[in-house]
């Protein structure tokens, strides 16, 4: 007797769209993914730090990334009816690199500042964080962390310099 296959009647996204918005299932964690999500950049700084990326080469690996998470993002939440999911952490990812990119350091003390304040930014969520964290489509899913991103760099290159 052949076995029959099991196909889910719910439709899902693809592969590749998970693994790059889930930046490899990292938003999958059962519990505090955009935590997850936010120390699974951390591998990526310390390749991009290894490979002795400029400012130049970093920001546009930044816009890249930003503009193919809002589309692919986009498409995700209107096929599925979703608003800003849990498992979709690209957004901490930027989020993460956008904070480093004022620090370009993987010195611990460095990466713990860019880390929790890139997290307390991302969860206080200071205007216009709030304004494009309710909006309903990719854009404002993926730029509320970009602009956290930028408050908590602005605020960790000056700890890291001045204090």
């Amino acid at each position: 007797m052949k076995e029959q296959k099991v196909v889910s009647s719910v439709p899902r996204p693809s592969l590749p769209v998970v693994l790059f918005l889930s930046w490899f299932y990292s938003g999958k964690a059962p519990k505090a993914p955009g935590t997850v999500g936010s120390l699974a950049a951390l591998p990526l700084i310390f390749l991009l730090n290894t490979l002795g990326i400029n400012i130049y080469s970093l920001i546009a690996l930044v816009v890249t990334l930003y503009a193919t998470a809002v589309i692919v993002t986009e498409q995700v939440q209107k096929k599925y009816h979703l608003h800003d999911p849990q498992w979709i952490v690209i957004d901490e990812v930027i989020g993460m690199l956008i904070t480093w990119a004022f620090v370009q350091s993987v010195a611990f003390p460095d990466l713990f500042l860019v880390f929790g304040l890139f997290r307390l930014f991302d969860i206080i969520k200071i205007w216009p964080a709030s304004y494009f964290d309710r909006l309903h489509h990719g854009f404002g899913t993926i730029t509320d962390d970009v602009v956290s991103g930028v408050y908590a760099g602005i605020i960790a290159y000056f700890v890291r310099n001045y204090l």
